[in-house]
């Protein structure tokens, strides 16, 4: 009879194993597997489901936020989910999430956040799409915008504080984006296998705006040019946006394409005179409600919208969560009390796309996720309208 044990690494043999699943996992060498999960094992963030005494599922957990309505709600994302080979469909990585999923909510986590490399096993345990990530591309010749009345240097260390603040500013005006941790911030500045370089625009009040950007080579064409990818892209004034634009307009004699991900909905698309981008779905992004209460009283809404949604959830995993509720919101604020009529009947699953925007309610009816009255159907259209939901980092 198999026995299950779960949680933290705890010796050098078990943190061995996690980097020797990553690599087959992820296609990766082992020296940066070993590399990446002594970091995370620094952080206490790595998990691990034991079979029999063996390592047989591992993922890393990071402890971050996510922009929902103006607020910061907090967030555990997963990555590096990874199963060994040996233990493929027994059923490993849907044990190890029932008890990750368990630990998170008694912490008192209201959400998590992933993105699949497979939806059915996220499903499972309670997880559905509920935003995108875009990746866009600009033709580097049409970003020749005349503009430099803001100041642009290159980021020094000591920058990092204010290039900060600015991506927070930034990113809470932008429905689903990370209110980031260091794991983020190591992704932007320092990116597997290639140098970040950053610059900030700086006006009056200080930095307005920055950009870190890789360069590489396209391998397309007998000329070899350059494709310029931005690990990190933000303007919090127009002028600072039209000054980024010009300095990445800048490089054209030597890249053709600038790259950088973000929501279907870019504003800095509206400064190009011509439509010389391409904004294609590069993945979606699945949401998990761990706490329904806490959830729906993290986020934000609309300041002008009140209304009362009565809510039937169910959640086979995290029974806390099945019952009935009546969320309640006023001002921008929601409040969440037991009870109620039910009058919106819907799996945990189905409240993830409601609560980021993702799915109108009656896109949701439509796909046999959700029952309810007009009424109720209507309130629930008016209370989660806004914004497409969407991320630019990958984690």
């Amino acid at each position: 009879m198999e026995t299950d044990d779960y949680g933290p690494p705890r010796d050098e043999q078990e943190l061995a194993a996690i980097a020797d699943i990553t690599t087959q996992a992820f296609a990766m060498p082992l020296a940066d597997s070993e590399a990446v999960v002594r970091k995370n094992f620094s952080e206490s963030s790595l998990r691990i489901l034991r079979v029999n005494g063996d390592v047989a599922a591992t993922l890393t957990l990071i402890r971050m936020g996510q922009f929902l309505g103006g607020r910061s709600v907090p967030l555990i994302g997963v990555g590096g989910v990874g199963v060994a080979p040996a233990h493929r469909g027994a059923g490993a990585a849907t044990r190890l999430f029932h008890h990750f999923l368990r630990e998170m909510r008694d912490e008192g986590s209201p959400l998590s956040v992933l993105y699949p490399a497979t939806q059915p096993l996220y499903r499972r345990v309670g997880y559905e799409v509920s935003g995108a990530r875009y990746e866009i591309h600009v033709e580097a010749a049409s970003l020749e915008l005349g503009e430099r009345s803001l100041s642009l240097r290159p980021l020094r260390p000591s920058d990092d504080a204010a290039v900060e603040a600015c991506y927070r500013r930034f990113a809470a005006r932008h429905h689903g984006w990370l209110d980031r941790g260091d794991y983020i911030w190591r992704r932007v500045r320092t990116p597997r296998g290639d140098t970040a370089y950053g610059y900030v625009v700086e006006g009056a009040s200080g930095i307005e705006g920055y950009v870190y950007l890789v360069r590489s080579l396209s391998p397309q064409g007998a000329v070899p040019t350059q494709v310029v990818k931005l690990t990190d892209l933000v303007a919090t004034t127009p002028a600072a946006a039209r000054r980024l634009l010009r300095f990445l307009g800048d490089h054209r004699s030597l890249a053709r394409d600038v790259m950088w991900f973000g929501g279907a909905d870019e504003p800095l698309l509206a400064l190009l005179r011509e439509q010389t981008y391409q904004v294609k779905l590069s993945m979606h992004w699945m949401t998990r409600i761990l706490d329904v209460t806490r959830a729906l009283e993290a986020r934000g809404f609309a300041p002008g919208l009140s209304g009362a949604l009565h809510l039937d959830v169910e959640d086979d995993l995290l029974p806390e969560n099945t019952g009935r509720f009546v969320l309640e919101v006023e001002g921008g604020t929601a409040r969440v009390r037991p009870g109620g009529e039910g009058r919106l009947k819907l799996h945990v699953r189905a409240l993830a796309p409601l609560y980021t925007g993702f799915l109108t309610p009656r896109a949701l009816q439509l796909a046999g996720m959700l029952t309810g009255d007009d009424a109720s159907l209507d309130t629930a259209s008016a209370l989660f309208s806004g914004p497409a939901p969407s991320l630019r980092d990958m984690f």
